[in-house]
């Protein structure tokens, strides 16, 4: 469903969903949104209505006194809050008039949620690039550094989501785990393997859990180097690549810190730790590294590969 309102300062315009006339005790649309909001900026929302920029699908504004049951959606400009700048900047890999690959750096959101809206990856390139059609293909987490793609053109755009959806995109990542000197003869005897296990997230709950049944996730985890840390900060270090089969959330977190060695600075496995502020020293060890397919149009494979490195891997990693 396309919104009717254009991108403004890099940001979507918010849709809400309107109940049915009868459904509740409201009599108009504004009565159900001051509703909803009100305890957020009740003068905002009536001023919103009353200058026209609360909008249907078709474009044509709300007043106060429109009634409830003429539309089902409405579309509107939050106002933004006043956001902390993110000390971190996002570098442009590639671009082509279809694709922009961006390697994301640690704390930075790839889209708009909870507290960041300007100080997200996507917004930030909308601004930057001047193109409002802009959108993610996939999504990294914030705490996850790495290759993401963005499509420029709408009109190509379904060919790339299929690859993604036919898993036809092959990803790796590389994370850093620091271990006990004595363990590494033994890590290093047991990779490489493929780990799998059965995975499942609630909604609203942090965590991923492992459960009991067959396989939904699987990793093939290879060790790439060992050796003492960079500026011997954590003693012993493993730069991990890491391959996955499937998308579980959280699936390479959990994986590493089932086998004993998890990542660096990772605070929700293998123990949640209490919320913290950000601590730019102290990254997630977890990176994206490359991102590699088909080309839908040409064939050709395409490649890209992150310029980024982990602050906390072997002093030589050969990279």
């Amino acid at each position: 469903m396309k919104s009717p309102l254009p991108v403004r300062n890099g940001v979507n315009a918010t849709r809400l969903r309107l109940p049915r006339a009868g459904e509740g005790p409201w009599l108009t649309v504004m009565d159900y949104v001051l509703f909803r909001f009100g305890h957020v900026d009740p003068d905002g929302i009536v001023q919103r209505f009353e200058v026209g920029e609360v909008v249907a699908l078709d474009g044509s504004a709300f007043t106060p006194h429109t009634p409830l049951g003429l539309h089902e959606f409405l579309w509107y400009y939050r106002d933004l809050p006043t956001e902390p700048h993110l000390p971190v900047e996002e570098h442009i890999i590639f671009e082509d008039e279809h694709l922009v690959a961006v390697d994301k750096p640690h704390f930075l959101p790839t889209t708009p949620g909870g507290r960041y809206v300007q100080e997200s990856a996507l917004v930030r390139l909308r601004n930057r690039l001047g193109i409002p059609d802009l959108i993610p293909m996939h999504r990294l987490d914030r705490a996850t550094a790495g290759v993401v793609l963005f499509s420029k053109n709408p009109e190509s755009r379904g060919a790339y989501q299929v690859l993604f959806e036919k898993r036809k995109i092959t990803k790796r990542y590389q994370a850093v785990s620091v271990v006990e000197a004595e363990r590494i003869d033994w890590l290093q005897g047991c990779f490489p393997l493929v780990y799998k296990n059965r995975m499942s997230k609630e909604k609203g709950y942090l965590l991923s859990r492992m459960s009991e049944g067959p396989a939904n996730a699987r990793t093939r985890i290879s060790i790439r180097e060992v050796g003492p840390s960079q500026g011997e900060r954590y003693g012993t270090a493993i730069l991990w690549d890491l391959d996955p089969h499937t998308g579980k959330t959280h699936q390479l977190r959990v994986h590493l810190a089932a086998l004993g060695c998890g990542i660096l600075h990772d605070p929700f496995y293998p123990v949640l730790l209490d919320e913290a502020p950000d601590d730019f020293t102290r990254p997630l060890q977890l990176l994206a590294s490359s991102i590699s397919f088909a080309d839908p149009f040409t064939g050709e494979t395409r490649r890209f590969d992150s310029k980024l490195r982990l602050s906390a891997a072997p002093l030589e990693t050969g990279r």
